[in-house]
């Protein structure tokens, strides 16, 4: 397992609200996103989100399609996030989609991390990508 951190810049647009039944929506936002660092990308993300009754509680789910150079390798893969407010206690899993890696990025899997500390977005990405001479 290799370790990376670096930042990312993000852009966020409203979508059409998603009609969820009995007149209640869910949030539909698109992001565009720029990552700098050892993951050098560009990704768009499209993302859910539902809040409770119960304040601070809620969650989002998404699928974000980056276009990457990692260790010099490039290619495309997808991540999946699941992100829970529990009145208030944030957490989020976003992983590699198994199997979706295309060209140099074949094989890839991994857990990303997110911290945001004054308004900056910061990643820390863990992840095992196979010898390009074991293929």
């Amino acid at each position: 397992m290799t370790q990376v951190k670096g930042t990312f810049e993000v852009k966020r647009s409203m979508e059409p609200a998603l009609d969820m039944g009995g007149g209640v929506e869910a949030g539909h936002f698109r992001f565009d996103k720029t990552f700098d660092g050892p993951l050098e990308a560009t990704s768009v993300v499209h993302m859910m989100a539902a809040m409770t009754a119960t304040p601070g509680s809620g969650c989002y789910v998404a699928i974000e399609r980056v276009a990457a150079t990692l260790e010099g390798r490039s290619g495309t893969f997808f991540f999946r996030h699941l992100g829970v407010m529990d009145r208030g206690a944030p957490s989020l899993d976003l992983g590699v989609v198994p199997d979706s890696g295309t060209d140099g990025l074949v094989g890839l899997s991994g857990r990303m991390a997110i911290d945001i500390v004054d308004g900056q977005h910061f990643y820390t990405f863990d992840y095992t990508l196979p010898d390009a001479t074991a293929a």
